[in-house]
């Protein structure tokens, strides 16, 4: 071992693998970068003084005298208000423009904020999508997936909830993203005008995929700037949750680690709960809220990464395709949002609640008519009504580009519930009835 300006270098490497070399070191930290034959590293893996590094771009040219580099410290993001606006890679370097040159050096993926800081989340984060605000509406610190087909246009709601949502910043985690999406991104928020709010994080599929480990950190220590610091109210979008996780898988098999359930680590809970546990509501105003996208593989919701992911957060949302309006709606029987009472009727009106289940079980009823419509039963005039509203419903409040506010929303179900039914089918409370049931549809 030599020093260089202080830091360590060593030039006996002991084992190579396609992604990681394990050496003898000393003095070494858990995630702390190095650079190994001029690629940058971080390690991953301390067993005494056996140390093994994550190679980001691989170990290709990489020989056993290759000199490796310990930089002393883990990844870290320069944090300022010039973050806003920008568009970086996972090392946290702008993509374009000048760096940034203000602020504090930080390192990423420390712990979660302290529980006594936490509050109880009660702050509505309304994003204009219906299928969300009035079925699952979410609350400001809390933390929910998206759950979508691979052929789901997932990043494109990603995008409308970023240009929609009422937050002061949005953070855009994009992990694998193809360049057309990177694209779409950048296109997007310039032409909206809504730079100014939105900070970037992007991994690409031309990129090494073990890079996309540093994006979720990178995204979260941005968050941690503007909602601990600046006490803004923070909305983090992270695309997509399932490549982060094969992320993990590469690293880990190639370490010789057995794998677990479908070849991901057996740690895989633990490295999602670490990101998802950032979610939280401080007592200054500022809150940090993730919506992260989990792709499905053939729609297996029982893989190890949706799986894991149901057991950290409070619900999830579905995309699915309607077939009846072949529109992409947010599914209202396969959603679920555990926080939404702490906000809806207190933070939104007071007939939402009611509105909203009964909104359901009319739909829940339409499905039950087409089941029977399948089979060759005879359809009830009820029936028929059910499916005339289920398709009403699902055009014009379920799909992904109804843009509305919630009073609108529940103006909208309204107008649905006397078009298709009576009061009595309907079952709403009377007080509610009597002051929005639409008139002339006594």
């Amino acid at each position: 071992m030599k020093t260089k300006a202080f830091q360590k270098v060593y030039t006996q490497i002991e084992n190579i693998t396609k992604a990681t070399v394990t050496l003898k070191a000393t003095g070494v930290g858990n995630d702390e970068l190095a650079t190994v034959g001029g690629k940058l590293a971080q390690v991953v893996k301390m067993e005494g003084d056996t140390v093994t590094l994550q190679i980001f771009s691989g170990t290709e040219n990489i020989a056993t005298d290759s000199e490796v580099i310990f930089h002393g410290a883990p990844p870290t993001l320069r944090v300022s208000d010039e973050l806003a606006g920008r568009f970086f890679n996972a090392y946290g370097e702008p993509l374009y423009g000048a760096p940034i040159t203000s602020g504090e050096e930080r390192e990423t993926g420390g712990p979660t904020v302290n529980p006594f800081r936490r509050i109880q989340p009660s702050e509505l984060i309304a994003t204009g999508i219906a299928g969300i605000d009035l079925n699952n509406t979410i609350v400001s610190g809390q933390k929910i997936p998206f759950f979508a087909d691979t052929d789901q246009p997932y990043n494109q709601v990603m995008a409308m909830v970023a240009l929609r949502a009422e937050a002061d910043k949005i953070i855009l985690g994009g992990m694998g993203l193809t360049n057309d999406d990177f694209l779409y991104f950048k296109n997007v928020f310039e032409n909206a005008g809504a730079l100014d709010r939105i900070v970037s994080f992007v991994n690409t599929t031309e990129n090494p995929p073990v890079e996309r480990l540093l994006v979720p950190d990178m995204a979260l220590t941005a968050a941690e700037y503007f909602a601990v610091d600046k006490g803004e109210k923070v909305l983090v979008l992270l695309t997509d949750m399932t490549l982060y996780a094969d992320a993990l898988a590469i690293v880990s098999n190639r370490m010789d680690q057995i794998p677990s359930k479908d070849s991901m680590p057996g740690s895989l809970y633990s490295d999602l709960a670490k990101i998802y546990e950032k979610a939280v509501q401080l007592p200054n105003g500022g809150s940090i809220t993730i919506i992260a996208v989990t792709t499905l593989s053939g729609g297996d919701i029982t893989h190890a990464v949706p799986d894991n992911t149901g057991y950290i957060t409070e619900g999830q949302l579905f995309l699915r395709n309607d077939t009846d309006t072949s529109k992409v709606i947010v599914d209202p029987f396969r959603s679920l949002s555990r926080l939404k009472q702490l906000v809806i009727g207190k933070k939104t009106r007071k007939d939402h609640p009611q509105v909203m289940n009964a909104a359901v079980r009319l739909y829940a009823d339409a499905a039950n008519a087409k089941t029977k419509l399948e089979n060759g039963f005879d359809l009830t005039d009820y029936d028929e009504r059910t499916l005339g509203f289920a398709r009403e419903y699902s055009e014009k409040l379920l799909s992904i580009d109804v843009n509305i506010d919630i009073t609108s929303m529940l103006d909208t179900a309204w107008a649905l519930f006397a078009k298709y039914f009576t009061k009595n089918e309907v079952a709403i409370k009377d007080e509610f009835t009597e002051k929005y049931w639409p008139k002339g549809n006594e």
